[in-house]
């Protein structure tokens, strides 16, 4: 059996978010294309209709080709290969992934410092600090 990809948590499409499932599906394909929508959709914890969605978003686009290749069992399956568009596409998605995942950093650290100054204040806390 082919090892799957480890994708980590932190960059797991939420629900909701396309735009992460759009970016998740890119890197995923750009390191294996020749993944099938099943695996695709258990790397990335999302149910089997939405890495179609997904895909066939991607390939409507024009950001994928597919290519049908014979796999080792002798049997046809397609090979995802990003486009040059598809390769743009993928370092935008990444840049505006990263800023908003450091301004989501950036507030969490405020509000963590904010809670310590809070509990610092608190009696309670001094007492068993």
């Amino acid at each position: 059996m082919i090892e799957q990809p480890q994708v980590p948590a932190a960059l797991q499409p939420q629900p909701g978010d396309a735009e992460a499932a759009r970016l998740a599906v890119l890197r995923l394909l750009e390191q294996r294309p020749e993944m099938s929508q099943r695996e695709l959709s258990e790397a990335l914890g999302l149910s089997l209709g939405k890495a179609h969605y997904v895909l066939h978003s991607l390939l409507d686009k024009g950001l994928v080709k597919a290519g049908n290749f014979r796999r080792s069992d002798n049997k046809l399956a397609y090979a995802y290969v990003l486009t040059p568009s598809g390769l743009r596409e993928k370092v935008r998605l990444t840049r505006a992934f990263l800023s908003r995942k450091e301004a989501e950093f950036e507030q969490l650290r405020q509000t963590i410092v904010s809670l310590r100054d809070e509990l610092a204040d608190t009696p309670q806390w001094k007492e068993s600090a």
